[in-house]
């Protein structure tokens, strides 16, 4: 993940708030009315002092009294609306660095939840860009305001006094310089520290996820001291990043307290040799407390901006991953044309695919499959069945070859317009935490509920569902837990069929079922099957007998084709030696 610099990504977020820069315009434009009726209050205080009191004019004083009330009457009636201000525009901004957030992880391949747990991409998108809601807010809130607060003070001091305005400076570009080493450190201290938080929220995920496998196997203490492991990091780790932070305030506090001691001492000096009089003395004096808070709020500003820029480098670092599968045409940066109604007619071209260099999976793989012909593909756990498969989907794209439907390359064609006419079912059905009609009607978001029955029913799921709580609209919940395995995967059918794909892939897609819902749902199958070119994985050889033409994978490529009988006939082949195996094995249980 390439680093940004801090200058770079203050840039970048800031880009979040052209959208709403009218507004932004009227809550700093508040927010200076607010600071100019705070800095004048000292001004008119020295002025109460050295003119009216030191002549006794009372009706001077209260003049002066009732501007100062006035004054911060309305400061008080401005802050309530700045604040609602500045609170609507850091929730908008925030919803949407979350949705672009959300929407870009949806285009990234599958190379990348490859190489990223889920819950350490759940960490950034909601602990990250949690993180962000007070950098805006104190941008908005704290840097411009407390800036020109800083730099107003700074006038109205070297106005009164330019000896004790030089004497109040001469201890900051000690501080500057202290807090940007600070910096330095300190925000690789925080990026540390996230980073150990998302290991352990995606340690935490998949031990929810799989707390079935942890029971079973009674290994409940070993996780639970693997948590306490990472907890422990966690801790030391914020521990590491919060001892540098703390040395902000002391060096505030000392420059702050050196600056007033030299100023008094100054003052005093200037009131008894009668240089300048007691009001402008006290008058300096306040504008010294309020040189020092801007600089204590900037100070808490730049505190928040170097533990929260981590956030926003982990997830500029995500916004900037590339997709490796693309729909943009690279050479004139348009769309791709769309893939029209798929025929069927699929070629793979000298293909070979490596998921990394040394790892060669598919080597020059060639084969032709017809218009509505069912392909089998088999062979041994890891022989690249299930790579032929991602890249037919064009989940991956093929290392050296091209692969081609109807003609097309499909590397050259819309990736909607491919995947929308293409089924995939898999050994591990994926349900959502919503309603049987709804998973079912993902295949196709318009259809209607008599059309997602419809297609229940074709693949005999409709009887099941019926004796269900709530029917069609009972909520199943994460994954479908709820629901037996083959009950899953006859949902997953009816919704593969109400999807009407041109292309179908069953991937162990009945490997689940036991042998009467198998028979139920074999049915179904043959209506799905009929018309369409499918590609069928198995390893229950007994499943694909009735198949156009089996593949048996091994050794990286596709070393047998044929159908079940032709396979047959070649005993010293691998399908003969599968099928035999297997024959074997079920006579002997039986």
């Amino acid at each position: 993940m390439a680093t940004h610099s801090t200058p770079k990504l203050v840039r970048r977020l800031m880009v979040y708030l052209k959208p709403y820069t009218l507004q932004t315009v009227l809550a700093i434009s508040l927010l200076i009315i607010t600071m100019l009726c705070s800095v004048i209050n000292p001004y008119l205080l020295k002025i109460a002092i050295d003119t009216y009191i030191a002549n006794n004019n009372l009706k001077g004083l209260f003049v002066i009294g009732g501007i100062l009330l006035g004054l911060n009457l309305t400061s008080w009636i401005i802050s309530y609306f700045r604040i609602e201000i500045i609170s609507k525009i850091t929730n908008e901004i925030l919803i949407t660095i979350r949705h672009e957030f959300y929407s870009h992880i949806q285009t990234l391949s599958f190379d990348f939840f490859d190489n990223h747990p889920i819950g350490k991409i759940l960490a950034r998108v909601i602990g990250d860009v949690n993180a962000l809601k007070d950098l805006f807010n104190q941008t908005i809130q704290s840097l411009i305001p407390e800036l020109l607060t800083l730099i107003c003070v700074a006038v109205f001091m070297f106005l009164l006094n330019v000896k004790m305005a030089i004497a109040c400076l001469v201890l900051l570009p000690f501080l500057v310089f202290a807090m940007s080493f600070i910096q330095v450190y300190s925000h690789k201290r925080w990026l540390a520290y996230r980073e150990i938080r998302s290991g352990l929220n995606a340690f935490s995920h998949e031990s929810f996820s799989g707390m079935k496998v942890i029971e079973s196997f009674a290994n409940e203490t070993r996780q639970a001291q693997t948590f306490e492991g990472h907890v422990e990091d966690l801790s030391k780790s914020f521990i590491h990043a919060i001892k540098l932070n703390d040395f902000f305030w002391p060096l505030v506090d000392l420059s702050w307290g050196i600056g007033n001691v030299v100023v008094f001492f100054i003052g005093y000096r200037l009131v008894v040799t009668g240089e300048i009089q007691i009001g402008t003395l006290l008058a300096f004096c306040m504008y010294v407390g309020m040189f020092w808070r801007p600089i204590m709020n900037l100070s808490t500003f730049y505190n928040t901006l170097i533990t929260n820029l981590s956030a926003a480098e982990r997830i500029f670092g995500i916004l900037d991953e590339v997709p490796a599968i693309k729909n943009i045409d690279e050479a004139t940066g348009k769309p791709l044309p769309q893939l029209d109604t798929i025929i069927g007619r699929i070629i793979f071209d000298h293909v070979s695919f490596a998921y990394d260099q040394e790892n060669l999976v598919l080597d020059d793989v060639n084969f032709t499959v017809n218009p509505g012909e069912r392909v089998a593909l088999v062979g041994p756990t890891g022989a690249g069945k299930t790579t032929i498969i991602s890249l037919l989907s064009r989940f991956y794209d093929p290392t050296v070859g091209r692969i081609l439907i109807d003609g097309k390359d499909i590397k050259k064609v819309d990736l909607e317009s491919l995947r929308s006419q293409m089924g995939i079912m898999l050994q591990d059905t994926f349900l959502f935490s919503t309603s049987i009609m709804e998973n079912i009607r993902y295949g196709r978001l318009e259809a209607t509920d008599e059309q997602v029955i419809a297609a229940a029913k074709a693949v005999n799921a409709h009887n099941f569902i019926m004796k269900l709580e709530d029917h069609y609209q009972t909520v199943i919940n994460e994954r479908g837990s709820r629901l037996s395995l083959g009950q899953r995967q006859l949902i997953s059918f009816a919704r593969a069929l109400l999807a009407n794909p041109r292309i179908l892939i069953l991937d162990e897609a009945t490997s689940n079922i036991d042998t009467q819902t198998e028979q139920l749902v074999q049915e179904g199958i043959e209506k799905l099957l009929k018309g369409r070119t499918s590609f069928v994985i198995a390893h229950r050889l007994s499943t694909i007998k009735d198949c156009d033409k089996i593949m048996v994978v091994d050794h990286n490529n596709i070393i047998e084709c044929g159908t079940h009988a032709q396979l047959l006939q070649n005993q010293e082949g691998l399908y003969a030696k599968l099928y035999n195996a297997q024959y074997q094995l079920i006579s002997e249980i039986i």
